[in-house]
Order: C-alpha cells, then structure tokens, then sequence
C-alpha cells in the first residue's frame, strides 16, 4: 500500500549536537548553521529528496525518544568512504541509524 505523504522535516534533538553533526556529517549530509529569531542555534541539511534533517539541542522539555532512522547514502561521499552494502550504526546518542550506501 502506497501513501501520498511523505517526510519533509525530521528533528533529533540530542545532548551531544557537535558530535552528531559530526556523525551524520561523515555519512555525506552537508549541515548549515541556523538560528532562527531567538531560537537556539541548531543544524540543518537538506536531503536529495528535499526532506530536511535538523539537529536541535535537547532541553528537559524536548528529548528524542526511541527512533531508528534509515539512510540511503552515496558511499563515495562518507567519509571514511563505505563499502557499499547494508549496514547498522549508532550515532553519539543511542539512535540505530540503518544506512544503505550505495
């Protein structure tokens, strides 16, 4: 069964935002620095696909929960670059990330 959603905003919020950016940063996504009016200063990438991953830091009142996320990354632009095939990772808080690189 198909559906006509699908995901444009994804937002993890972590304890360890320099870290993560780093973690997904080595899979290819490329982040920006944003900060909007008095918001807290955060990371955002936008994916092929248009969708947006953003990095916010975790307050007592804004905590991921349990998520496990799945990627599709071109293995050529990790760095260290991957072999391609399946593999499942876990960034600096805890989230299984399922990565396909291709």
């Amino acid at each position: 069964m198909t559906t006509s959603a699908r995901v444009t905003l994804l937002v993890l919020y972590s304890e360890r935002m320099e870290e993560c950016r780093a973690f997904y940063s080595g899979l290819g996504l490329d982040f920006a620095e944003e900060r909007h009016g008095r918001g807290p200063r955060h990371y955002a990438a936008v994916l092929d696909d248009g969708s947006v991953l953003e990095i916010y830091p975790a307050t007592d009142t804004r905590r991921t929960g349990a998520l496990r996320l799945g990627l599709a990354v071109d293995a050529a632009a990790a760095r260290p670059p991957l072999e391609p095939g399946r593999r499942v990772l876990t960034d600096p808080d805890g989230r299984k990330v399922d990565v396909a690189a291709v």
